[in-house]
């Protein structure tokens, strides 16, 4: 509980010596609460009076365990002093379920001289301590402040973790690494002035999610989101899937129809992979960016709208504009503000935090929460290069909490390739009998260009990136090395 720390003070401190003026404030904005579950009133009344006038703590007290379990839902407790042997029940019933209830919640067992072997099974139920009847008034308010300090200290360092988590975090983008802060601070920047925004980079390194933080941040709650992927539109159909069209504009228009930019309005229209979209479509959106209105197929009446466009490719449309198959305009249109997204073998150091966050997704959603990773699995999955990216890794931890069969995802769980592909080769030894340097230097360089191939999935511009050359360079390598 907020501020319980300054509550704390030792039993033979006196009511009118506890505090300075400038502490006393605090005390009285926020006290701990303490809850009080005894049979005996003498015991309640006891205690109530001693928390509360010599310890300035908040006191609740209860006759049961019942009637404590429902004080608990109605009043925040930070400490529980719980009577062991209740009228009825079982205290260590009740203890277990206020850790249920909130596991940071300190309990001290309250029991009698003859069961402390009972008690010490409590502490291992998840209580902190106990006291032993009949106690002694000071060793109850160190007991007490001692626990109210551990309390404390499990909410601070539970708020630190939210807190670092939070910093690990962009919408659901998920990365501590150097490059990934600096494509968070992007999204920051440029979410909150809705211009356009072209994200780039391999497939499966979480271009989407880039996008929808950017609307996240950017859009008003509840403003619609939408997705175009083009690629999977027929040419011939995705101009009124975008636009929509009026009754009678083509065969089987029999109605007007929105598209997605008026289902769009006032929000977000993604379109992944838009090096997909044929030229004639192209023409029309470019319009669409510039004079914020359209004209519905078969219609002669623009519609205006207002609607921020955010686009994501993996290829190099500043190539694909050299070769005509992307018009030019659009391109600089697009590409106000760039995004590059880093592959996932750029950011190793981010591959245990994706990895330990899919362990916990898929171990909650497949009914085997608590999974950890061997120390030899983890090696395996930073070392592995992720040709198919973030992805390919969310996959691959998935397949192995499937197969799981204990609590420790091991490298016989994770896919082949991984064991395959994750070290490099070795330099080569001596040189064999009537080998040449010249033809040792070709075999062993013929070696890394195979690996760096299976790595990438035989895509050259990544294993060119591998092996950090030139895809040109690569290309007359394999060519030189007979390497189809």
């Amino acid at each position: 509980m907020a501020g319980a720390r300054a509550e704390f003070r030792h039993a033979d401190d006196r009511p009118d010596a506890r505090r300075t003026d400038r502490e006393e404030p605090e005390r009285r904005e926020a006290p701990a609460r303490i809850l009080v579950i005894d049979d005996e009133e003498i015991v309640r009344d006891v205690l109530t009076t001693l928390l509360g006038r010599r310890g300035g703590y908040e006191v609740l007290a209860a006759s049961s365990g019942a009637e404590g379990e429902r004080l608990v839902t109605e009043h925040p407790v930070d400490l529980v002093l719980l009577d062991l042997f209740l009228p009825g029940e079982d205290g260590l019933d009740v203890l277990r379920r206020l850790k249920e209830d909130d596991p940071a919640r300190e309990v001290i067992m309250m029991t009698a001289h003859g069961s402390v072997e009972t008690a010490v099974e409590a502490m291992k139920c998840g209580a902190f301590h106990y006291l032993t009847k009949p106690f002694q008034n000071d060793e109850v308010l160190m007991l007490v402040e001692t626990a109210l300090t551990r309390r404390q200290l499990r909410l601070e360092n539970a708020s630190l973790r939210r807190a670092l988590a939070a910093r690990d975090r962009c919408g659901r983008l998920t990365g501590r690494s150097p490059a990934m802060r600096r494509v968070f601070r992007l999204i920051e920047q440029v979410a909150p002035a809705r211009t356009t925004v072209l994200i780039t980079g391999e497939s499966g390194t979480g271009k989407e999610l880039t996008a929808e933080a950017i609307h996240q941040a950017g859009s008003p709650e509840g403003a619609p989101f939408l997705t175009v992927n083009s690629s999977n539109i027929p040419p011939d159909l995705l101009e009124s899937h975008l636009f929509g069209h009026a009754r009678g504009a083509f065969t089987g228009a029999d109605a007007d129809r929105k598209g997605l930019f008026e289902a769009a309005a006032g929000g977000t229209l993604f379109f992944d992979e838009i090096s997909t979209i044929p030229l004639s479509v192209q023409a029309k959106l470019l319009r669409v960016m510039q004079e914020k209105e359209f004209l519905p197929l078969g219609s002669v009446t623009p519609v205006r709208v207002d609607v921020r466009i955010l686009a994501a490719t993996n290829e190099d449309l500043a190539a694909l504009v050299e070769r005509g198959q992307f018009r030019e305009d659009l391109y600089y249109r697009l590409n106000v503000i760039t995004i590059a997204l880093p592959a996932l073998r750029e950011r190793r150091e981010d591959i245990p935090l994706l990895a330990e966050e899919f362990l916990v997704q898929f171990g909650d959603e497949h009914g085997k929460p608590g999974l950890r990773f061997s120390p030899e699995a983890m090696e395996l999955l930073i070392r592995f290069a992720w040709p198919g990216n973030v992805r390919q890794l969310r996959n691959a931890v998935e397949r192995a909490v499937l197969l799981a069969r204990t609590g420790t995802i091991t490298p016989d769980l994770l896919p082949d390739e991984l064991r395959r592909r994750s070290a490099a080769p070795a330099a080569p030894g001596p040189l064999p009998a009537g080998m040449t340097y010249q033809q040792a230097v070709g075999e062993y360089e013929k070696s890394l260009i195979l690996w760096a191939l299976e790595q990438s999935g035989g895509v050259q511009r990544r294993a060119a990136e591998l092996l950090s050359v030139k895809p040109t360079t690569l290309s007359e390598r394999m060519k030189r090395l007979g390497i189809r």
